[in-house]
């Protein structure tokens, strides 16, 4: 079992800057992957980005490559999602989610998700 909670969404203006964090308990992380996903009203749950709790490597959704950083302290069980240049359609749930073993960009194939946190981008 793996508990996660998502903390640091809230309301910024376009061109704007947002931190996510993504505390996670319960078991120790070690083959896993840990991944932001989001969800806007009305459409499907979208990858943002992903990273290798071992390794580290990182991959991110086309929609937000060049803007967003993933990075994690293992040291603090924490995941971050720095988020830069805040555009209106990045206007969403964020939701962070952890699976084991192999990279997934699919929703479908992470275990646990935390309960996700607001982001609000104003133009």
């Amino acid at each position: 079992q793996v508990q996660l909670v998502e903390s640091g969404g809230g309301l910024v203006q376009a061109g704007g800057s947002l931190r996510l964090s993504c505390v996670a308990s319960g078991r120790t992380l070690s083959s896993d992957y840990m991944g932001w996903f989001r969800q806007a009203p009305g459409k499907e749950r979208e990858f943002v980005a992903v990273i290798s709790w071992s390794g580290g490597g990182t991959s991110y959704g086309d929609a937000v490559k060049g803007r967003f950083t993933i990075s994690r302290d293992n040291a603090k069980n924490t995941v971050y999602l720095q988020m830069n240049n805040l555009k209106p359609e990045d206007t969403a749930v964020y939701y962070c989610a952890v699976k084991r073993k192999y990279y997934s960009n699919y929703a479908s194939s992470y275990e646990y998700w935390g309960q996700g946190t607001q982001v609000t981008v104003s133009s």
